[in-house]
Order: structure tokens, then C-alpha cells, then sequence
């Protein structure tokens, strides 16, 4: 009897493990559907803001400030968790961005308006970085495909769906209900975290400093070249003073940054990220992803409108069919790396992607709408099998104490990745339109011309060369990646033993 009672004692206990470990994850898919749903939401509610607080000129900082925000934040969150742990960073985050969320429901002009994104951004660094790197922390790495899958799915759907439920919200209640529908999902999530996260306590080497300079650093300069980027081209020509101010302005913060973080004891970005193989080729891998993954997110439905004819619902799906194959691909490509390793399996996803962003240009004008419809369902597959393999396996070549920093540079760079490919690729896509219509307008006022029916012929196949060309650099970056992963990663990762 009493040999019986430890054991049945130790069954109690393992139990209680997996329901707060069930409990955290389910507070995660919260936090992450939180982060996915603030990045589209608004787009749809834009003209009945504009229509209640006016500021049309400036709408555009509702998304480029709430970008930039979680970008420049990420390592700064990724350091703070591997210093501090997990919990308090995702607990301050969730609350930030609670309250920037309940400030934006309050605004009283786009200005207000967008000071509050910002501050909902501040906090939403917080929730994509932590979220990733819990994942890695409550999971060996046998499970781990599971979770990051489920992480996937929560994040692809919301993306999705954020656009309608925008539109619904704003259409039969009020567009400030976009904001306040966080504060209660929020609140169970912090709520879950709160209770059923116990972090076990990690060994330091005395006090753990906070590289303060380098974060304010980090923040300057990620803001300003960010800035750059997403309003080069949009707000101002790209050879004009402010561009080449804001640049200028940059890559002195960068020399600031190098030259603040290499006195640091603990840097916010060490030089390690950038000088172990595995961690560097990843970054510059899923920078390439983020590059990429802008063609089909930003033109796809341009190019559905106005060269397919569809409707805007039937564009959206269009795009939205690589979302249910993304996921599946990522769960199931632990079968694939468990077999042939973690950088050939993302070579074979990478390879795939490229070759059906290069079939894009092919299709035939104009088309049928499942033409471009099963490139997406397959696309979305092939980038499933090249990005889970590639945070799993970087995730697993670090021991605690790195993981946050990691998992956020990873973050870092295919954010960063996203914003240089919107400006690359949106003045790719105007300068072929202006090639073929002599010089007239752009992609935005020349979707207008079509939605309002007074465009010729010649504009649609303006248009779809246009996207055609966007996808060809699309394919570019897919083959930058290909590159990198063969000749920077090491073929096998050096995974530490758990």
C-alpha cells in the first residue's frame, strides 16, 4: 500500500501537468489569435472611421504605425524573456495591448487614433514573440510540430476572417467594437496565463542587467528605416528629402547600435545570432519568406478584381485557400524532417514554392478563377513543409536562456521581410503599369478607374503583366532562400538533447 501511494501521487500530478500545460496553450491560441486579428481587422472598417473622425490623408499610419511597433519591438521582448522569463513579459504585453485597445475604442481623431495602434503594437510584440517561444518551452521537440501547427491554424484563420469581421462590426454595430472585442478574449487569456503558468526557476549569472541603451537604440533604428520603407514610394518619392533623410538618418543608427550592443554586457541583439550558422541562415531565409509571402497577400486580390472579374468575397477567397493547406502541410513536415532533416525539408518546401510562384506568370489572360485558386491551395502547402521545419529546428539548437532571442530574431526578420517587400514590390508592379500605359498612373488609381468601369482593355492586361512581374520577384526571393538554406545552413542542425 504505501509503495502504491507515491505512484498514484505522481499520476495526480503528471495529470494536473498537462492541465495547466492545456490551459496555457489554449491561452495561447488566444494571445495569437489577439496578434492576427489586430494585423486585418481594421482594413474593412477604414470609411466609416474616416467617415467618423476624418483624417483620410493619414489613414494609411493605422496599419504602417501598428506594423512598425511590433517589428522594432520584437527583440527588445525576446531579450526581455530570456532575462526576466516568459510570463511577465506576456503578461505586461497582453496588458499593454489590452489597453491600447481600449484607448482606440475611446479616440476622438485619426490622431488619437493612431497614437493608440501604436500602443496596441507596443503590446503585440510582446504576443507574437512570447507566444512562439512558450510553444518551444511546454513541448519537447517530438511534439512540438503539434503545437506550432495549431499556432499556424490560429493564425491563418484569423487573418482570414479579420477583414469580415471588420466589415460586420462596422457595418451593424459601430467600428469602435473592433477594438473592444479584444478585451474580453484578452482577459481570458492573461486569465489562463496567470493562473496555469508556472515557470520553473532558472539559474542566472548574477543580476540579470537590462541593456536599456541598446533597446532604445534597436527601437530608433528599426523605426525610422521601417518607416522609411513603408512610406517611400506612398507619402513621399523615394529620391526626395524626407526618404533620403529618414535613410540617412537609419544607417547612422545602425553604426549606434553596432557600437552601443558591443559594449553591453547582456545586448539586446548579440553577435551570436548573426555568427552561429544555423540562427543567421534562418533569419535571412524566413527574410526571404516575408519578401515573398507580400505578392499573393497584397496583389492576389487586385489581381482577382480587376483581371479575373470576380467580386470582392470571391477574390478574398482566392487568397484565403492557402491558409487551409499551410497548416496541414506544417503538421505533417515533422514526417518529412524526422526522415531527412530539418534544412532538406524546407530546401524541398522553398524549391516547390518557387517553381509555382514562377508558374503564376503563365497563366493564361484571362484566366479562370481556379487557375490561381489551386496555385495558392499548393503554395500554401509547399510554404507549410519550409517554415515550421525552420523555427522548430532553430527553436531546438538553443537552450532556454537563448530561446526568446532567438525566436524573436527569427520574428524580426520575416516582419522586416514583409514591410521591404510591400515597397520593392509595390514600385515594381507601378513601373511596369507605367511602362505599358505611358507613364499614367499607378496600381491604386488605376483599380479605381476599373471598379468605377471606366478603364480599357488594355489597363486589365496593364494590371495582370503588373502582377505577373510581382510574382516573378516573388520567385527571386524564393530561390534567395533556396540559396541561403544550401550554402549557409549546416545540413544537419545541431540540436541539443532535451
Amino acid at each position: 500500500m504505501g509503495s502504491t501511494t507515491p505512484a498514484i501521487r505522481g499520476g495526480a500530478a503528471r495529470r494536473q501537468g498537462e492541465r495547466r500545460r492545456r490551459a496555457v496553450v489554449a491561452a495561447l491560441m488566444l494571445a495569437m489569435a489577439l496578434a492576427a486579428l489586430d494585423s486585418t481587422v481594421v482594413s474593412t472598417a477604414v470609411p466609416q472611421i474616416v467617415g467618423d473622425l476624418g483624417g483620410f490623408s493619414v489613414f494609411s499610419w493605422l496599419f504602417s504605425g501598428y506594423l512598425l511597433a511590433v517589428t522594432v519591438t520584437l527583440p527588445v521582448y525576446g531579450k526581455l524573456s530570456d532575462t526576466f522569463g516568459r510570463k511577465p513579459v506576456l503578461v505586461v504585453g497582453a496588458a499593454v495591448f489590452l489597453a491600447g485597445s481600449l484607448l482606440c475604442a475611446t479616440a476622438w481623431n485619426m490622431g488619437a487614433l493612431i497614437a493608440f495602434r501604436i500602443v496596441q503594437g507596443l503590446g503585440g510584440g510582446a504576443l507574437q514573440g512570447t507566444v512562439q517561444t512558450l510553444a518551444a518551452d511546454l513541448y519537447p521537440l517530438a511534439e512540438r510540430p503539434r503545437i506550432q501547427s495549431r499556432l499556424s491554424t490560429v493564425w491563418a484563420v484569423s487573418a482570414v476572417a479579420g477583414p469580415g469581421l471588420g466589415g460586420v462590426l462596422a457595418a451593424y454595430a459601430d467600428w469602435r467594437w473592433i477594438f473592444l472585442i479584444n478585451l474580453p478574449i484578452g482577459a481570458a487569456a492573461l486569465w489562463l496565463v496567470v493562473r496555469h503558468l508556472h515557470e520553473p526557476g532558472r539559474e542566472t549569472a548574477g543580476r540579470a542587467r537590462v541593456d536599456w541603451a541598446g533597446a532604445l537604440a534597436v527601437f530608433a533604428c528599426g523605426g525610422v528605416l521601417l518607416t522609411a520603407l513603408v512610406q517611400g514610394g506612398v507619402a513621399w518619392p523615394w529620391l526626395s528629402a524626407p526618404s533620403l533623410a529618414l535613410f540617412g538618418t537609419g544607417l547612422a543608427l545602425v553604426a549606434v547600435v553596432v557600437a552601443v550592443e558591443r559594449r553591453a554586457a547582456q545586448p539586446v541583439i548579440p553577435g551570436w545570432v548573426w555568427r552561429r550558422r544555423t540562427i543567421a541562415a534562418v533569419n535571412l531565409a524566413l527574410g526571404a519568406l516575408g519578401l515573398l509571402m507580400v505578392a499573393p497577400a497584397v496583389f492576389l486580390p487586385t489581381y482577382a478584381q480587376s483581371v479575373l472579374g470576380l467580386g470582392p468575397v470571391a477574390a478574398g477567397f482566392v487568397l484565403s485557400v492557402w491558409t487551409l493547406s499551410w497548416p496541414v502541410s506544417a503538421a505533417l513536415s515533422q514526417h518529412v524532417y524526422r526522415r531527412i532533416g530539418f534544412r532538406d525539408t524546407a530546401l524541398l518546401g522553398i524549391g516547390l514554392g518557387a517553381l509555382i510562384l514562377l508558374a503564376f506568370p503563365f497563366l493564361p489572360y484571362p484566366g479562370a478563377w481556379w487557375q490561381p485558386t489551386l496555385l495558392m491551395l499548393l503554395l500554401g502547402g509547399a510554404l507549410g513543409l519550409f517554415q515550421l521545419p525552420l523555427i522548430v529546428g532553430v527553436q531546438s539548437t538553443v537552450g532556454w536562456s537563448e530561446r526568446g532571442t532567438t525566436t524573436a530574431s527569427v520574428l524580426f526578420c520575416r516582419q522586416t521581410g514583409q514591410t521591404l517587400g510591400a515597397s520593392l514590390f509595390g514600385a515594381v508592379a507601378n513601373g511596369v503599369l507605367a511602362a505599358r500605359l505611358g507613364g499614367a498612373g499607378d496600381l491604386d488609381s488605376v483599380t479605381r478607374a476599373l471598379d468605377a468601369g471606366t478603364a480599357p482593355e488594355a489597363t486589365r492586361r496593364a494590371i495582370a503583366d503588373a502582377v505577373h512581374a510581382v510574382y516573378l520577384g516573388a520567385a527571386g526571393a524564393a530561390a534567395l532562400a533556396f540559396a541561403v538554406l544550401l550554402l549557409v545552413a549546416p545540413r544537419r542542425f545541431p540540436v541539443l538533447p532535451e
